[in-house]
């Protein structure tokens, strides 16, 4: 029983010495669906503090840190926008960024609501 934890306990620490903490999950490619800003939202305050703009190239995400620069790529088209983060959500499950108007319509058209998009950090 002890030798098999010991056995445990040395392969959790031999674990960590393969693992890359540059390619960890925050750092990873993910994919998910984008929506955008009404313009009812123009000029409130943010959850950073920040006052929005619909012409700025911000986004919302849940778990991203305020001022994390990420690149957003529309699946359907190839175009890319990078894009700050500004504000927390969104806040329906099927989603993973709000993006403001103008950063949307530089990788989509804002007629189609919502677009599937992949998204990385950029340093």
């Amino acid at each position: 029983m002890v030798k098999r934890f010991i056995l445990v306990i040395i392969m959790m620490i031999s674990s960590f010495g393969i693992y890359s903490f540059k390619n960890s999950a925050t750092d990873a490619k993910r994919t998910s669906y984008a929506s955008y800003y009404h313009d009812k939202f123009n000029g409130r305050k943010t959850a950073s503090g920040e006052i929005f703009d619909n012409s700025k190239l911000t986004a919302a995400n849940r778990t991203l840190p305020f001022g994390t620069t990420i690149k957003v790529t529309n699946l359907n088209n190839g175009k890319e926008v990078i894009v700050k983060i500004n504000d927390r959500g969104p806040f329906h499950s099927s989603r993973a960024l709000d993006m403001s108007k103008a950063a949307f319509e530089e990788i989509g058209n804002a007629d189609h609501g919502t677009i599937p998009v992949e998204y990385e950090i950029v340093d």
